[in-house]
């Protein structure tokens, strides 16, 4: 990490001083929304980003305790018209733009998982470690209008550890067709039981190693979320993005005795540079 950091840190001395001026001229990116990632520039073929964020969040899924963490981001990308393949960190897919008002997104990522150490004060104990998961995560979006001001979103997101859907409503503000700007979503979260269990179920042997009851969780509705992201242009090669997220649990959730608190929230902010 120092040595990704001191890399980074070079980039952008060098990037601030070799351009000074922002881009005169605005490229169409695959759809206008701050939270797809394309860094084509409206141009077909590969496009390279590299950057990092530093992340203030919870330190796991219904936890009261709080951390900082730095994330690389950016991403390798391939585009051919209204195609863009990507391979971003833990995730390899396709997005994909048809009849100018349906965005499908197909991707095959990475889940760590839940490790007993995540609290800091011991609340995890006897817990063990959730396991790692392959998870494939399959994405609609469709617009209400024109110019991508409204639309509806669904997420359906398949593993080992179970099934997640969501469903919400996104407004995006601003009129740059780069992808810059900001956007909000609200959603509906659902998950089935084993998804569930897998983030706050206690088994019998948890029960017995960790002194908490033994907990078995129904599927059904999981949480109402909010966020909202924020992308600009610095010069014609820098990005700086952010983004705040909010997720208030259900009561069934609320009631797992790894749900110290009712709602779990991040916050982001970093730099990112197109090659």
């Amino acid at each position: 990490m120092k040595k990704f950091t001191g890399l980074l840190l070079v980039m952008l001395a060098y990037g601030f001083i070799s351009h000074t001026a922002l881009a005169e001229e605005e490229k169409t990116a695959l759809v206008p929304l701050p939270s797809v990632d394309d860094f084509t520039k409206g141009e077909d073929g590969w496009a390279f980003a590299l950057g990092l964020g530093v992340e203030y969040e919870s330190a796991y899924e219904g936890s009261d305790e709080f951390g900082f963490e730095a994330q690389p981001a950016g991403a390798i990308q391939w585009r051919n018209g209204d195609d863009i393949f990507y391979f971003a960190g833990e995730a390899l897919g396709w997005r994909g733009l048809r009849a100018d008002k349906w965005l499908f997104d197909a991707a095959v990522a990475f889940d760590e998982g839940r490790e007993e150490g995540d609290s800091d004060e011991g609340y995890l104990d006897g817990l063990g470690d959730t396991e790692e998961a392959t998870e494939l995560v399959l994405q609609t979006r469709y617009a209400l209008d024109d110019d991508w001001r409204y639309w509806l979103v669904g997420r359906m997101v398949t593993g080992s550890n179970g099934n997640l859907g969501l469903f919400g409503l996104g407004y995006r503000f601003g009129d740059q067709l780069d992808g810059t700007g900001s956007e909000i979503n609200l959603v509906g979260v659902f998950h089935d039981s084993e998804y569930a269990n897998n983030g706050f179920g206690i088994t019998a042997e948890q029960s017995a190693a960790s002194g908490l009851p033994q907990t078995n969780l129904d599927g059904g509705f999981r949480s109402i979320g909010i966020d909202y992201t924020y992308r600009y242009y610095l010069n014609e090669n820098w990005q700086i993005f952010g983004e705040a997220l909010y997720e208030h649990f259900s009561s069934e959730v609320q009631d797992s005795p790894i749900a110290r608190s009712d709602y779990e929230a991040e916050v982001s902010i970093g730099f990112i540079y197109i090659f």
